[in-house]
C-alpha cells in the first residue's frame, strides 16, 4: 500500500558522509503513485489508500508474475530477441525509470541488466522476496556470480508500479554485497529468512497486511525521522534479526548508538507496500527536493505486533 504522498500523486550508502553512513546503517539496520522525483512533507503521516485498491487480488498475482517473469527471462541474455520482445510487452515504452544510471521505457531497464551482468561477470537472477500490493510489485533479489552463494554479487530491491498488465514506473536500488568478516560479529546473510515464530501461525488476512504497515512505518518514521529510540522498546523484538552487516541481532547496539549523542539526517518512509508478514519502506531525506533519490529500501517482518526480522538495500550512489 503507498503512502498518502503516493495516492495523491498517482499521474553513500547515498552520501550520507562516514559517520552518517555507519549510523544509518545501524538504525535502517535495526534498519511507487508518486515518483520518487515528489519530495515528501517535512512530517508526512503515512496514509493508505483505499481499501479497493488492495481487494483486487487476482490482478496483484498477475502483477507479480508478470514482473518476476520480466527479470528472471531477461535478465540472463538482455540482448536476446526473446528478452527484447518480452520486455517489449511488460514494459511501456514511455516508462519512468528512477535510480542511479537508469533509462526509461524496455530498453532502459535491458540496459541496467546488461550494466548488472558486466559488472557481475557470469551474474544471474535470484529472487529472494517479492510483494504485489495495490499497483505496486517490490521484488528483493540478488545479482548472483553463484546462485548457491549469498554472499557474493550485488544485492537489490526493485519497485515497479504496473497500468493493464505493464510496468509504467520503476525504481532501482543496489549495492554490493559486503565481504570479509564484519565488525560487528554478525554473520546473516543479506537474503536469508531466519524468524520462526514459536507456533505456526495463519498467512495474514488483508486487514492484518494494513495494520501491519501502518505499524512498522510509523516505527521507521518514529526511529529514523523522529530520532525518539523508545520505539525500540516498543515496536522491536529485543532479538530481532538482522540482515544488515554493519549492526549486530537485537536492539541493544542501537540503544548505545542513540545514546552516544551521535546526529543523523532525518529520512522518512515515502512509498511502502505489506504482502504476507514483510512491510517494504522507501525512504528519502525529509525536506528532500525534486529528483532526488530514495535512500534505501527496507524491509520488515513483523509477527506478533513485533518487528522480528530486517533486511535493507543502501545504494551506494
Amino acid at each position: 500500500m503507498t503512502d498518502d504522498l503516493i495516492s495523491r500523486a498517482r499521474s553513500s550508502r547515498l552520501a550520507r558522509g562516514a559517520a552518517v553512513a555507519a549510523g544509518a546503517a545501524l538504525i535502517t539496520g535495526l534498519a511507487v503513485s508518486t515518483p520518487a522525483v515528489a519530495a515528501p512533507a517535512a512530517r508526512q503521516q503515512s496514509s493508505a489508500t483505499a481499501a479497493a485498491d488492495r481487494r483486487d487480488t487476482a490482478t496483484e498475482h498477475r502483477n507479480a508474475s508478470s514482473v518476476r517473469r520480466l527479470i528472471t527471462q531477461t535478465f540472463a541474455d538482455p540482448g536476446s530477441r526473446s528478452s527484447r520482445q518480452l520486455a517489449a510487452r511488460l514494459v511501456s515504452p514511455s516508462a519512468v525509470a528512477h535510480g542511479a544510471g537508469t533509462a526509461a521505457g524496455p530498453d532502459g531497464l535491458l540496459a541496467q541488466f546488461s550494466a548488472d551482468r558486466t559488472r557481475v561477470p557470469g551474474a544471474r537472477a535470484v529472487i529472494k522476496h517479492t510483494a504485489a500490493d495495490g499497483d505496486l510489485v517490490a521484488v528483493h533479489w540478488q545479482i548472483a556470480p553463484d546462485p548457491c552463494d549469498e554472499r557474493r554479487g550485488d544485492a537489490a530491491v526493485d519497485l515497479f508500479r504496473l497500468q493493464h498488465g505493464r510496468v509504467v514506473e520503476r525504481w532501482s536500488l543496489e549495492q554490493p554485497i559486503p565481504t570479509g568478516t564484519p565488525a560487528s560479529g554478525n554473520t546473516n546473510t543479506m537474503f536469508s529468512d531466519l524468524y520462526r515464530p514459536a507456533r505456526p501461525t495463519a498467512a495474514p488476512s488483508e486487514r492484518q497486511e494494513e495494520r501491519n504497515r501502518v505499524f512498522a512505518v510509523s516505527a521507521y518514521n518514529t526511529l529514523f525521522r523522529d530520532h525518539d529510540a523508545s520505539i525500540l522498546d516498543r515496536a522491536f523484538d529485543p532479538a530481532y534479526l538482522q540482515h544488515n552487516s554493519v549492526a549486530p541481532n537485537g536492539t541493544a547496539a542501537l540503544k548505545q548508538l542513540f545514546g552516544s549523542g551521535a546526529q543523523f539526517p532525518a529520512q522518512q518512509s515515502v512509498i511502502s507496500l505489506s504482502d504476507g508478514d514483510i512491510v517494504w519502506t522507501f525512504s528519502q531525506a525529509v525536506g528532500a527536493k525534486p529528483g532526488d533519490p530514495l535512500l534505501a529500501a527496507d524491509l520488515f517482518r513483523v509477527d506478533g505486533g513485533l518487528i522480528r526480522e530486517h533486511w535493507d538495500v543502501v545504494p551506494t550512489s
